[in-house]
């Protein structure tokens, strides 16, 4: 899944027809009768306290932020540096992927190494190092990793890499030959359709709607655009590197100055993000993809931002709905009914107002019953309050998740860059078991309603048109799209 880590929105098959005017099928039985979790593992109902290990920060003389956690439990270190503005989100829309083509040819040669020289150095070190964004990504990533023996040598080939590309015209051509074969394929993926739709319903014009570069944009792009965009972009102004491992503050700040000092400040402002147009109302969305044995869904709404003081009660929320195997659609849909093999639900939420939407994959002639129970599990976390041992349960699985996940010293100081990023307070993280545990089954019901508006939901199919139009037309005026994404015709129930 498209790296739309999707999520549910909501409201039940027949909230959402009330206000499409149309009949829709009658309701499921309430979900996952079929199914008992035995719930036998050890629990504590005591809130866990952490307090995790401060790193040390400084912000250098070019403006580039050094956060460093210091771990000896291995000989080793890894770094992350964060260049914002240098996303796809930032190219312009006659120039749509000249951001993520940059990123890649960075690696493809320097003023003092080839392609294969860098790869050779790599492999010789164990190391690690990429370069990469999205298209709808605000920010450009360079990370990488190795021994502590080597860190010297693997900052010195990051610097290298990041300063002093020469984006080669040999290598550009081999890149765009074999990309342009893999985006012509693409579109003989139903997953890829699904998500292809669901971007450009929910965020329209906004640059979160790029998913992927068409082969017509990619021959359009030049390297003149990539040495303008990457003179540009790829500034240390408003950019963090994160370093964490066996290594010391001191030791750290004197690497990172002694290989990026010379990257000059150039002054710029800091980038700035809007947030995408209202969606619209409800509405069906199907690619009609002939001889389809399955329908692939996507259902959500636009939501909320990283910021949004509901964020952790639309965390808990998502993960009642379809937070890994013991959601309720996986539950329902797969354990209960079998229709499918996994449905999930996720949230994203960044700089810009995000989406929360929910996945699944399902038999075509079980596409009525399963859209129609999946749309229940929407009204049923609206309008019915979560029961009091599910909610604390759940509550306990984000909290334990988070507490393991402080065993990794980067995932530590991951968190860390999030702070910085969204200048999230200072104990942000030390109170996040606090603030989950004390979340109420009344402020859930409250952000399902806020968040899962029936009049909002969009449904996003892709299937055999034959098979499951007339089901889909029950839900809600249904437009129709060929397989290249063009509008073929609308139908009002």
């Amino acid at each position: 899944m498209i790296t739309l880590r999707l999520s549910i929105a909501g409201a039940a098959a027949l909230s959402l027809a009330s206000i499409a005017g149309a009949q829709v099928p009658q309701p499921a039985a309430p979900p996952s009768q079929g199914v008992v979790l035995k719930g036998k593992a050890p629990v504590s109902d005591q809130v866990l306290s952490v307090k995790l290990p401060r790193p040390r920060e400084a912000t250098l003389a070019n403006g580039l932020h050094l956060i460093v956690l210091e771990d000896r439990r291995a000989p080793q270190i890894s770094f992350t540096l964060q260049i914002p503005g240098a996303g796809g989100f930032y190219d312009a829309p006659d120039q749509v992927g000249v951001a993520t083509t940059t990123a890649t040819m960075m690696r493809e040669g320097t003023t003092s190494r080839t392609t294969l020289q860098i790869a050779e150095q790599l492999e010789t070190m164990a190391a690690a190092l990429n370069v990469g964004t999205g298209m709808a990504s605000t920010a450009a990533t360079i990370s990488g990793s190795s021994l502590t023996e080597h860190a010297d040598k693997i900052m010195e080939l990051a610097a290298d890499v990041l300063l002093r590309p020469t984006f080669p015209d040999d290598e550009f051509a081999r890149y765009r030959q074999r990309t342009v074969a893999g985006l012509n394929q693409q579109r003989a993926n139903p997953g890829f359709l699904v998500q292809e739709l669901w971007s450009k319903t929910i965020y329209g014009d906004h640059p979160a709607a790029r998913l992927s570069v068409t082969p017509a944009q990619l021959g359009a792009v030049t390297r003149d655009q990539m040495v303008a965009f990457h003179k540009a972009r790829y500034v240390p102004d408003h950019a963090v590197i994160a370093i964490a491992g066996d290594i010391s503050f001191t030791d750290a700040r004197r690497l990172v100055e002694s290989k990026l000092g010379g990257w000059a400040k150039a002054g710029t402002a800091a980038p700035r993000t809007t947030d995408p147009a209202a969606a619209g109302p409800s509405k069906v969305h199907l690619v009609d993809r002939p001889n389809s044995v399955q329908t692939n869904f996507v259902v959500g709404a636009q939501a909320i931002n990283r910021t949004d003081p509901d964020y952790d009660a639309v965390q808990l929320m998502n993960a009642v709905v379809g937070g890994g195997p013991t959601g309720r659609l996986f539950i329902h849909l797969r354990e209960e009914k079998g229709y499918t093999y996994g449905a999930y639900s996720g949230l994203n939420a960044g700089q810009f107002k995000g989406s929360w939407f929910a996945q699944t994959d399902v038999r075509s002639e079980v596409t009525e019953p399963a859209l129609t129970d999946l749309m229940e599990e929407l009204r049923q976390i609206r309008d019915v309050p979560v029961p009091a041992k599910e909610l604390a349960d759940k509550k306990r699985s984000l909290v334990a998740s988070f507490a393991l996940s402080l065993e990794s010293p980067q995932q530590v100081l991951n968190y860390y860059v999030t702070s910085w990023n969204y200048k999230l307070p200072a104990d942000y993280w030390d109170r996040y078991p606090e603030r989950v545990m004390g979340i109420t089954t009344q402020q859930v019901q409250n952000v399902a309603r806020k968040y899962l508006d029936p009049s909002k939901v969009h449904i996003i199919a892709v299937g055999d048109g034959k098979k499951v139009e007339g089901t889909l037309k029950k839900f809600g005026p249904l437009d129709t799209y060929d397989v290249e994404g063009r509008k073929v015709n609308t139908v009002v129930p």
